[in-house]
């Protein structure tokens, strides 16, 4: 390591602190009757130099170092340990362990680091021998890119991918960009096995009661020319639905379609089965699950308009995207006003009502007497004090027959729910709405969600404006021209997402119900992989809904069978969460239940429990996939029996030492040995002097 001297200040201050120490020594050692002239000379040079040293300390120079470092080139042996690398038997598991056990010893006497990884990230993995091939699914692609991250600014040349090339999770490894060589050692066998597979299985996620639904099944085969088997579908193990495929070539790929009838509400499993044919490579990947939510109906929205208009064919095109809406569409010019309102409705949407004309007044009064969650659309025939009084969201101080044309803004303070934050700078490329012009004045408790943008300069009027505070929770667009924002958003960017969203997601707003439970147990997700944990969260609220612990839960969880389990346990301040562990695939209802102040409280749910086991579906290997991305990456592919050859290849393709400097830069009264120095001069002065008497 070398060091140089850097001074801050100019270096003549070192000769000031030479005659500082100097004169210090002088003026202190004058001749002393009890010091021999030796004696007082050697004292005075030992405190002389105390005194510079600290003085030169005092102006503060820094020590630059280079300081150089040698690290040997690195490779990581990448080996995909899921469970599709151990159809061949254990003994052939075992006889790949070895032989990358010597390669990797091999590689090392070469002067080169050697570092495993799998898929298992969490587990420091030493030697080959400790792998165990069990992960249900391969993500080479993730298995690369934290290679790629974790060693950056290392040494790392090579990368020898030990995998059957089945990648069932993540993108193709093929499309990342890496920086050092991968070479691949493909294993398995890549000839295609005489099987019938079910590639996949497509319904809707949301089934509604007693309404018949499609379920549709994607059948492949190899092998079967000429023959037919037998799809079922079944629910709880009974078989509902039976068809009969027959395949007309060598490899065929057939659909199948079944349509049954949702006859219990909640979530239900049915399952796709092919049933297996003679000489089949394996069953394993012959059925699937699928899930559907059947509910018992639809939320209900009635869109109440004064008269038509091109917002009204915006706003019904949005809303129906949403299965779990049905919208009824009202225009009081066209449809009889005496028998609007008379079907129960969970959400209105009033546009351009209350109106100058008056026309709505009874039907809009009828109406929000039900104290339904209303989204207001105002425009140039909304009457403006009408609305102020309909409402406890925005009040308008406006002139009669003015407008203003504004864009929007989205206010980064409002936080009721998510929007991407790069998608909504859109916002200001789509043309103006017509706004009331006036004095806008928010409630208390309402939230603004878009600001209106005059030109270049952003109001602190509202554009769009919530309040769910309220016993009846309203939100109100001030202006129209909706219908413009969408086509212009398709126009700009060949979709309708910012404008959609931004509307249901006020919808949604709301017209969510209110949770007031004071317990609530609940799966932090409404699916588990059938390897996770179950995880249930628990909260219980006193009477002002303050978080409240120690409560002592009963919980039980059912299966598609009916059988139960019960489980007990007590809710801490440090751990509000509940585990479980061993659960089947299936869907399972739970039922949690405990005593809050006094009173019982019950909460029910369900969740699903999948069978990921991806590595089931396929069974052939595939090298091409392998090949590619070695070449892609400056590597060679090699097969098992070629382990010779990548030895010698990398050896005789060794990466160089990687040489690395690094500059430090350290101020000199940080350095531990002044501190030794001056303390063995101050050391040496005072125990010199209390030996001739002087102290």
């Amino acid at each position: 390591m070398k060091s140089e001297l850097i001074f801050q200040s100019s270096p003549w201050f070192i000769i000031l602190c030479l005659l500082a120490g100097a004169a210090y020594a002088f003026v202190l050692y004058q001749k002393k009757t009890n010091f021999s002239v030796l004696q007082n000379r050697v004292l005075a040079i030992v405190r002389g130099l105390l005194v510079a040293l600290l003085a030169f300390m005092l102006i503060n120079p820094l020590l630059r170092g280079n300081k150089t470092t040698i690290e040997k080139p690195t490779v990581v042996l990448a080996i995909d340990n899921s469970t599709s690398m151990a159809q061949g038997g254990q003994e052939k598991i075992t006889q790949l362990k070895n032989e990358l056990q010597k390669l990797k010893d091999d590689i090392e006497s070469k002067g080169t680091s050697v570092e495993i990884k799998t898929f298992a990230e969490t587990n420091d993995t030493k030697q080959v021998n400790d792998i165990t091939f069990g992960e249900k699914t391969s993500d080479l692609s993730g298995l690369l890119a934290n290679i790629k991250n974790n060693y950056e600014g290392r040494n790392l040349t090579d990368v020898i991918l030990v995998s059957d090339g089945i990648a069932n999770a993540g993108i193709s490894p093929t499309y990342g960009k890496y920086n050092f060589n991968i070479h691949s050692i493909g294993i398995g066998d890549t000839t295609q096995k005489k099987d019938v597979k079910l590639n996949a299985v497509y319904a809707n996620r949301i089934a509604y009661l007693s309404n018949k639904f499609p379920i549709q099944a994607e059948i492949s085969s190899f092998g079967y020319q000429g023959k037919s088997t037998s799809v079922l579908l079944k629910q709880g193990g009974k078989v509902l639905e039976k068809q009969i495929v027959s395949f007309d070539k060598a490899t065929d790929l057939k659909q199948v379609t079944f349509y049954t009838t949702a006859e219990q509400k909640g979530m239900q499993r049915f399952t796709i089965e092919v049933v297996a044919s003679e000489g089949e490579f394996s069953p394993k990947n012959n059925a699937r699950d699928v899930y559907i939510d059947v509910v018992d109906g639809k939320e209900k929205i009635l869109l109440l308009a004064l008269a038509p208009h091109p917002d009204i064919k915006a706003i019904k095109a949005i809303i129906e995207k949403n299965e779990l809406y049905e919208l009824t569409v009202k225009v009081l010019q066209s449809d009889n006003a005496s028998e609007i309102g008379n079907q129960p409705y969970d959400v209105l949407i009033l546009h351009q009502l209350p109106d100058i004309y008056g026309a709505g007044g009874n039907v809009v009064s009828r109406l929000l007497a039900q104290q339904k969650p209303t989204l207001f659309i105002l425009g140039n025939q909304s009457n403006i004090a009408s609305f102020n009084g309909t409402q406890q969201t925005l009040s308008i101080i406006s002139q009669s027959g003015r407008a203003d044309k504004v864009t929007a803004k989205f206010n980064n303070s409002f936080n009721l729910f998510n929007l991407d934050g790069e998608k909504l700078n859109i916002l200001e490329k789509l043309p103006p709405m017509l706004s009331p012009f006036g004095d806008y004045r928010p409630a208390t408790g309402s939230e603004i969600i878009l600001y209106q943008r005059v030109g270049s300069l952003v109001t602190p009027k509202p554009l769009l404006i919530a309040n769910t505070a309220n016993a009846r929770k309203s939100a109100v667009l001030a202006g129209e021209g909706l219908w413009q924002w969408r086509l212009e958003e398709f126009a700009l960017t060949d979709k309708q997402e910012v404008v959609d969203e931004i509307l249901m997601k006020t919808l949604q707003l709301i017209s969510v119900k209110d949770d007031k439970r004071k317990l609530r147990v609940y799966p932090i997700s409404p699916e588990f992989s059938i390897d996770d944990k179950v995880i249930f969260e628990n909260e219980a609220y006193n009477d002002i809904y303050e978080r409240i612990y120690n409560q002592n839960i009963k919980l039980e969880i059912t299966d598609e069978k009916g059988t139960t389990k019960s489980y007990n346990y007590t809710v801490s301040q440090e751990n509000t969460r509940f585990e479980i562990t061993g659960l089947g695939e299936g869907v399972y209802r739970y039922k949690a239940s405990t005593q809050v102040l006094g009173k019982s409280e019950v909460v029910d749910g369900q969740f699903i429990v999948r069978n990921t086991d991806l590595e089931a579906l396929s069974n052939t290997a595939d090298f091409n996939m392998l090949r590619t991305l070695s070449q892609q990456n400056n590597g060679k592919f090699f097969v098992p029996a070629q382990l010779d050859k990548l030895k010698e290849y990398l050896s005789s393709n060794q990466s160089p030492d990687k040489v690395m400097s690094i500059e430090e830069m350290n101020e000199f009264i940080n350095l531990k040995w002044i501190f030794f120095v001056l303390l063995i001069l101050a050391s040496v002065e005072w125990v010199t002097r209390k030996y001739l008497g002087s102290y």
